[in-house]
């Protein structure tokens, strides 16, 4: 599958199907309307274009998640950074602090990471 991308109602949809997948889509539809509102039919309509799109499987009414969440949020970032920051991790760092202090934890949490995550020549 090429476009992980989810729109938001689609994305917290997925969060449900991630979190009690495998569902059967009766039990499915009664939480999507406990928690996102939705009617019956609009449950089943998502169900069938994400199933379409390859995020989801629908079989004899058992609904089974895909694609991992992770997957869609790696995709989801790849996509802010390259259109909001031209893929540059530095100018979305200095936005995403812009006047606020972090503490030496975070700072060290941070740096961590980015050791993990550092390229070896």
């Amino acid at each position: 599958m090429e476009d992980l991308r989810l729109c938001d109602s689609e994305y917290r949809f997925m969060c449900l199907v991630w979190e009690l997948s495998p569902v059967r889509s009766g039990d499915l539809v009664r939480v999507a309307q406990e928690q996102l509102g939705w009617k019956k039919s609009t449950t089943y309509t998502v169900i069938k274009k994400l199933e379409k799109r390859g995020f989801l499987r629908n079989d004899t009414a058992l609904v089974t998640a895909l694609v991992l969440k992770e997957e869609c949020q790696a995709a989801e970032t790849d996509y802010f950074m390259n259109r909001t920051f031209e893929g540059s991790l530095p100018k979305f760092v200095a936005a995403f602090l812009g006047n606020r202090k972090i503490s030496e934890r975070e700072a060290k949490e941070i740096k961590a990471m980015i050791d993990s995550h550092r390229e070896h020549s």
